[in-house]
C-alpha cells in the first residue's frame, strides 16, 4: 500500500486498543479523524471506531485522513473523499499525496503540482516531482534537478541540486555535485552534511 501505514490487527490487539471487529479485516489503520483504513485482499475502504463500515471496501488503495479529508485510488486514478466518504475530489490524478496545511501534492500526465481542497490548481502541475511544504518552502524537481518553491509557487532556491529534503528548523539538506551539504532558506551552504 502506498503512503498509509497499515497495521495488522494483531498489532492492535497487543496494544490493548483492539475489538472483535479487528479480525474481519486483513489490515486495520490507526483511527484518524474518526475513521480507520481497513483492508481485506486487495480492497480498502474505512470503519469509525466501533467498526461500522463507513466507506465500503471499493478502493485499490487509501491514505489516512489528514485534514478532513484521504487520497483514496481505483481503477489506477487517485482522488479524495471526505469523513462521510463521499468523492470530494473526482479519481483523474496518477498520484496523490494527502493534504497538509490547505494543499496536496498531485499528479496529472507526469506532472506534479499542488492542490487545494476544492480541486483548484494552486501551483501548477508542472514539475517532475515535489514534496509536501515544511517550513514555508517545497523542494520539487524539475529537468532533473531540484530546486524549492514558496506556497506562490514562486521559485526561492534555484534547482541545482541532485536531490533536495525538506527545511527543518531553518536547513535542509541536499545532494549538490555528488555531495551532501546543509543549506539555509537561502540556499547558502551552512556545513557539510554528516
Amino acid at each position: 500500500m502506498k503512503y498509509a501505514i497499515l497495521l495488522p490487527a494483531v498489532m492492535l490487539v497487543l496494544s490493548g486498543s483492539a475489538q472483535s471487529w479487528t479480525k474481519d479485516y486483513d489490515h486495520v489503520d490507526n483511527c484518524v479523524c474518526g475513521l480507520s483504513v481497513v483492508g481485506k485482499g486487495e480492497k480498502h475502504g474505512f470503519v469509525d471506531k466501533d467498526g461500522k463500515l463507513v466507506v465500503p471496501l471499493i478502493y485499490d488503495e487509501a491514505m489516512t485522513f489528514s485534514e478532513g479529508m484521504a487520497a483514496v485510488k481505483q481503477n489506477g486514478k487517485w482522488g479524495f473523499i471526505d469523513s462521510t466518504g463521499k468523492l470530494v475530489i473526482p479519481l483523474k490524478y496518477s498520484d496523490a499525496m494527502s493534504f497538509h496545511e490547505g494543499i496536496a501534492i498531485v499528479a496529472k500526465d507526469g506532472n506534479y503540482g499542488y492542490i487545494d481542497k476544492t480541486d483548484k490548481a494552486v501551483i501548477p502541475l508542472v514539475y517532475d516531482n515535489a514534496s509536501k511544504f515544511s517550513e514555508g518552502l517545497a523542494a520539487v524537481n524539475k529537468n532533473g534537478m531540484w530546486g524549492y518553491i514558496d506556497s506562490n509557487g514562486k521559485e526561492v532556491i534555484p534547482f541545482k541540486f541532485g536531490f533536495a529534503g525538506s527545511f527543518e528548523e531553518g536547513t535542509a539538506k541536499v545532494l549538490k555535485e555528488s555531495k551532501w551539504i546543509i543549506i539555509d532558506k537561502t540556499g547558502k551552504k551552512v556545513s557539510d552534511a554528516e
